[in-house]
C-alpha cells in the first residue's frame, strides 16, 4: 500500500519508564501489549517539552518549543507552521481528530480536516506564567497536592466523560471510513488518518471501580526512591515543590498508594477504550499503520516529585510503539524524541517533507525501525509554570545534561544511575563528555536569546488576554460541528438506499 491508513493513539501523561519494552509485565494492558508485539517499540523516547501544549505541539510539527513559539499550556500554535495534519492532506489524505490536543489560539484545526469533539483545556491565553513575577504561584489552575490526598474512585469523572466521548466517536468514525471505502463509487476513498488524543492517565488520580479492583495486590504502589527533604533537591525541583504548593499538604503513605493505584487503573481504562477501537478497525477489515505515544509523562511520586514539567525520566520519557510493514518488531534503545514523529508518519505515507525539512529538527524513526543506529542527540526544552528561565537537556547514548542560567549545570550517567540521583557534573572521570555536551548545548543554544523571547511572548499574552475578556467574549474553543439534518433518516433521503449505505458489510 503506498499511502496506507494511519492510526495514532495518543494518551497524557503516561509515564515511558513503565514501558521499557511495551506495556510493563504487571500492568493490565492486553491491547496495548498485543499492540506491542507487533510494533517497532522506542524504549527511550523524550518529549520534547515536559507539559502538555508543548510537548503536543512538537509531535505534530517536528519543532523545539523555541522554534515554534508554543512555550507553555497558554501560548499560540501559529497557522503557518506545517504539522503532519497538514503534509499528509496536502497529499490527498483525509485527516481526523477525534479527542484532545491542547491547541491554543484561534486555529483549533491544524491540518486537521475534521475534527470530533471539542478539547478538554481551553484554547485562549488564560494560562499563561508570567517570568516578571519569579515564584508566584497561579491557584486557579496551577496544580496542587489535592490530585494526590483526593485519589480514588469514582465512575464518572470529567475526564472519564471525556474520554468515553473520544472513544465514541472514534469508533463511529472507523465505521464511516470502512463504509467510505466499501462503497462503490466512480472516486476511490482517500487513505486516511484518524488521530484519537485521550486525556487519561493525567491526574486527578481518580479510576473507576472495575480498573481500580485490577491493582489491590499490586506490588509497584509505592515510589521507588522515597520522598527527598525539600533541601536536598535541585533548584528546579524546588520550583516544582513550590508551584505545586507542597507546603500545604502532608501527604501520606496511603495517599501515594491510592495515587499511583488509580494511574494504573487508568492505562487499563486506556487500554480497553484503545481495545473499543481497534476491534472496530479489525471487524471492518481494515488495514492501517498505528502509533502509540504520549505527550509526556509523570513523576508519580518518586523522590517526592508529582506530574511534570520536569527532565527526570518519569517526566520527560515517554511511550513510542509503531506498527508498520516497513519497520521490524523489535526494540529500539537509541534515545529519540515525538519530534522524530511526524517525519516519520511522513515517511511511511510516502509523503514528502522536502520543503520544510532544512526547518525542520525531528528526523524519520523508520532507518532505526530497520535496524539503523542514531547519531544525534535528543534535545528537550521547557519555559513554563515553575520555571524562571528556559531550561535544556540534552540526551545523547547513555548521559542527560541539563542546562539552565538561573542552575548548575546536570550530568547523569543513565545506564550508572537510572534514577538520577547523583549529578556528575563535577565528577573528573566525566569531564570529556560534560565538555562535548556543553558545547553541542551552547551550539544549539542562545539561553538569553529564548529567555527574551519567552518574556515577549508572555508580555504581549497579558496584554491581549486581559483585553479580550473585557466586555463580550467570543471564545476560541473548539465547537464540533453535528449536522444532525443528514444523520440517521430524513426525508430527503430514500429509506432503502440509506439503510444498504450504511451497513457494512453489505449482503452478509
Amino acid at each position: 500500500m503506498s499511502h496506507p491508513n494511519i492510526l495514532i493513539f495518543m494518551v497524557d501523561q503516561l509515564n515511558g519508564t513503565l514501558f521499557p519494552d511495551g506495556p510493563a509485565d504487571w500492568l493490565h494492558a492486553p491491547n496495548l501489549k498485543s499492540l506491542a508485539a507487533q510494533s517497532t517499540r522506542f524504549c527511550n523516547a523524550y518529549t520534547a517539552s515536559p507539559l502538555c501544549a508543548p510537548g503536543r505541539a512538537s509531535f505534530m510539527s517536528g519543532l523545539l518549543p523555541s522554534r515554534s513559539g508554543v512555550y507553555d499550556n497558554a501560548a499560540e500554535f501559529a497557522s503557518d507552521i506545517p504539522t503532519y495534519a497538514h503534509h499528509l492532506r496536502r497529499a490527498g489524505y483525509h485527516t481526523c481528530l477525534s479527542g484532545k490536543m491542547h491547541f491554543v489560539g484561534p486555529d483549533q484545526l491544524h491540518g486537521f480536516e475534521q475534527r470530533l469533539t471539542t478539547d478538554i483545556y481551553p484554547a485562549d491565553f488564560g494560562w499563561t506564567p508570567d517570568y516578571r513575577k519569579p515564584g508566584e504561584r497561579i491557584e486557579w489552575w496551577y496544580h496542587n497536592m489535592g490530585s494526590v490526598t483526593g485519589a480514588g474512585v469514582a465512575e464518572t469523572s470529567n475526564q472519564l466523560e471525556y474520554d468515553d466521548e473520544v472513544a465514541y466517536h472514534a469508533t463511529r468514525k472507523i465505521y464511516e471510513l470502512a463504509r467510505d471505502s466499501d462503497r462503490e463509487t466512480e472516486n476511490p476513498a482517500r487513505p486516511w488518518c484518524l488521530t484519537v488524543s485521550f486525556t487519561h492517565p493525567h491526574d486527578p488520580y481518580v479510576a473507576r471501580r472495575k480498573y481500580w479492583d485490577l491493582y489491590e495486590h499490586c506490588d509497584h504502589l509505592l515510589p521507588q526512591i522515597p520522598a527527598m527533604e525539600y533541601a536536598r533537591h535541585d533548584a528546579h525541583s524546588q520550583r516544582i515543590f513550590d508551584a505545586n504548593d507542597w507546603r500545604s499538604y502532608n501527604l501520606t503513605d496511603e495517599q501515594i498508594m491510592r495515587s499511583r493505584r488509580a494511574y494504573f487503573a487508568n492505562i487499563s481504562y486506556l487500554d480497553d477504550k484503545i481495545g473499543e477501537v481497534m476491534q472496530a478497525l479489525r471487524a471492518t477489515r481494515q488495514e492501517a499503520t498505528i502509533l502509540f505515544l504520549s505527550d509526556h509523562g509523570d513523576m508519580l511520586g518518586e523522590r517526592g516529585l508529582w506530574f511534570k514539567m520536569s527532565f527526570y525520566e518519569g517526566s520527560a520519557r515517554v511511550p513510542l510503539m509503531v506498527s508498520s510493514p516497513a519497520m521490524e518488531r523489535v526494540a529500539v534503545a537509541s534515545p529519540v524524541s515525538n519530534i522524530d514523529v511526524t517525519p516519520t508518519i511522513c515517511e511511511l505515507a510516502g509523503v514528502s517533507m522536502d520543503e520544510v525539512m532544512p526547518w525542520v529538527e525531528g528526523e524519520s524513526l523508520v532507518p532505526l525501525g530497520r535496524k539503523g543506529k542514531r547519531k544525534s542527540p535528543v534535545a528537550m526544552e521547557y519555559a513554563a509554570e515553575a520555571s524562571y528561565a528556559p531550561l535544556v537537556s540534552l540526551r545523547h547514548e547513555n548521559l542527560k545534561y541539563n542546562r539552565c542560567l538561573l542552575d548548575d549545570d546536570q550530568l547523569f550517567d543513565l545506564d550508572a544511575d537510572p534514577h538520577e540521583l547523583n549529578n556528575v557534573a563535577d565528577d573528573p572521570q566525566y569531564l570529556q563528555q560534560l565538555e562535548t555536551l556543553k558545547q553541542m548545548s551552547l551550539a544549539r543554544w542562545d539561553l538569553e536569546a529564548f529567555d527574551a523571547q519567552v518574556r515577549e511572548s508572555q508580555a504581549r499574552r497579558w496584554v491581549v488576554y486581559e483585553a479580550l475578556r473585557n466586555g463580550d467574549y467570543f471564545p476560541w474553543d473548539y465547537q464540533p460541528l453535528q449536522r444532525a439534518s443528514e444523520q440517521y433518516m430524513r426525508n430527503h433521503m430514500n429509506l432503502d438506499t440509506l439503510e444498504s449505505d450504511k451497513r457494512f458489510p453489505r449482503g452478509e
